[in-house]
């Protein structure tokens, strides 16, 4: 008997704790630090970023019920790497700003 066959998970450029911009959606132009990726699903958890509403119940006496805010997964597909000496997203990061030929065009 063969099992269902499982997704395959690919790598990612995007890692735990690189600060990135949202490129399109109800969030584009927002930047933000990953908390979380879930390379099964191709999405990520980004801070502050993609904020939704969830109504809860208490579970337990004692507990409080009410209205949390969270973040919503994005997928990797509308994430770019922010670079700080560019400020705005890029495909690769500039290990050198002054030889980084977005940070030369914005000198000009």
């Amino acid at each position: 008997m063969t099992g269902a066959a499982q997704p395959k998970i690919r790598k990612s450029r995007i890692k735990k704790g690189d600060r990135v911009q949202v490129i399109s959606g109800k969030a584009k132009g927002q930047t933000g630090e990953v908390l979380q990726v879930d390379l099964r699903h191709s999405t990520a958890l980004i801070k502050e970023v993609n904020m939704v509403q969830r109504h809860t119940k208490p579970r337990r006496q004692g507990e409080s019920g009410g209205i949390l805010s969270m973040e919503s997964p994005i997928h990797l597909s509308n994430l770019l790497k922010y670079c700080e000496s560019c400020d705005r997203g890029v495909r690769k990061l500039c290990e050198k700003p002054a030889e980084c030929r977005y940070y030369q065009a914005r000198r000009k």
